[in-house]
């Protein structure tokens, strides 16, 4: 838990070297997300509707690519209580320019799990995540994104066996 703050302190320090290139932001929006089990389902599972918010640096390296680490709080997991899974999640992305306007997001994200404690739950998840961004102008944008769940969310005991699958919409604004 302290290597996780660690890093994120770190990470932002660092940006701050080349704050020349790096614009600051926040995103929040709506989360669709499930559990997809590939064992017996315990309980009914529905899709979860949540929110998540967030902060975000956006890193400039080139006119087409940047660099995108995040920090922010998701609702995640299945409509049942025993399957509600909250997240600090981190992902850090690699923006491409498609055009003028839209952006293709993607890279890995990695999210610490709080709220329930002893409920058969891991307390890390890993992601993949896959999105496009459109900018509305200089500072505003609506971006939607996929996260697909790399590990198993369940304790390797528990005898359950679910990844978590997300789909974010939402709005920004980089300062």
């Amino acid at each position: 838990m302290k290597q996780f703050y660690f890093f994120v302190v770190v990470m932002f320090l660092s940006l701050k070297g080349i704050s020349q290139n790096v614009k600051y932001g926040v995103r929040a929006g709506m989360n669709i997300s499930s559990l997809d089990f590939s064992s017996e389902i315990p309980e009914e599972n529905k899709h979860r509707n949540g929110f998540y918010i967030g902060f975000l640096a956006d890193v400039s390296l080139s006119k087409t690519v940047s660099i995108i680490p995040e920090l922010q709080f998701s609702y995640e997991g299945s409509k049942a209580d025993d399957l509600q899974f909250d997240y600090i999640q981190m992902p850090v992305l690699i923006s491409v320019k498609l055009t003028k306007k839209i952006f293709l997001n993607l890279g890995p994200q990695v999210g610490l799990k709080v709220h329930k404690v002893d409920d058969m739950a891991k307390n890390f998840g890993f992601s993949s995540i896959l999105g496009l961004e459109y900018r509305i102008n200089q500072a505003l944008f609506a971006d939607i994104r996929h996260a697909n769940g790399l590990n198993n969310v369940y304790d390797d005991d528990s005898g359950l066996n679910a990844k978590n699958r997300t789909f974010q919409i939402g709005i920004g604004y980089k300062f």
